[in-house]
């Protein structure tokens, strides 16, 4: 069974954000880039898992993204993915990067596609299910647990009040949360056979963007705190009822 892993590069939750062009442009410079925690997390681990089992016989990672994300594709080979794929574009449109990654993936016979539920800088949730419709093979969202066996995926997700048993037959994609598998990090010897790993690039597919960010907003500022005296609850009820917003 062949496994594609789908990745992506994201800002880190600590890096400053800022932009340009009247709030149209992200501005790149400073960010500290990282891979994607719902792809690095769960969708990889829970491949290489599969691949220590002896389910899996390869584990192929694939992203949509300029040469500046090879620093994170060769993290994610560090972890123990035997190859990477990157496709020469960047884009935000979800369905820019489904596309992408179709047009790669649809000749290589992939089993089972995997992918974090979302990224954490659109959180469109949307590269799944979308990918699954142009590779034609079933999808199964938000997964927490995922056996394979005789050519079919048994997944558990999370509902309001408890959890759902889906089971379908490969070749599949599925995204995957918190639960599916524990966070790894990177050995020395795995760091150092990812130096000589195949990194291959692909020149895009001729896809249209469908969407346009017309301009990115920063939240509102946080607004100062008051500290009432644990014995005064009439001033306490009081702002609760007038000041208190409910959000």
């Amino acid at each position: 069974m062949k496994i594609l892993v789908c990745i992506s590069q994201v800002p880190d939750t600590t890096t400053k954000i800022a932009f340009s062009d009247d709030n149209k442009q992200f501005k790149t410079d400073g960010v500290t880039w990282i891979l994607n925690p719902y792809d690095e997390w769960y969708a990889l681990v829970r491949a290489l898992e599969l691949k220590e089992a002896g389910t899996a016989s390869a584990v192929h990672l694939v992203t949509v993204g300029e040469q500046s994300a090879e620093p994170v594709i060769r993290k994610a080979l560090a972890l123990g993915g035997d190859e990477a794929i990157r496709i020469n574009t960047a884009s935000s449109d979800p369905y820019v990067v489904a596309a992408q990654i179709a047009a790669y993936a649809k000749s290589e016979g992939y089993d089972l596609v995997l992918c974090g539920k979302e990224s954490i800088d659109y959180n469109n949730a949307a590269v799944g299910p979308m990918l699954a419709e142009m590779l034609d093979m079933h999808y199964i969202g938000f997964a927490s647990k995922l056996d394979v066996a005789d050519g079919k995926a048994t997944v558990d997700r999370e509902v309001e009040g408890g959890h759902v048993t889906n089971s379908a037959s490969l070749p599949l994609v599925i995204s995957c949360q918190k639960g599916m598998a524990e966070q790894r990090i990177p050995n020395m010897r795995g760091i150092m056979a990812a130096r000589t790993k195949p990194l291959k690039v692909v020149e895009p597919a001729d896809v249209q963007s469908l969407t346009e960010i017309s301009s990115y907003e920063l939240p509102p500022a946080k607004g100062s705190v008051k500290l009432i005296d644990p014995e005064n609850m009439d001033e306490l009820v009081s702002l609760l009822h007038n000041e208190a917003k409910v959000i």
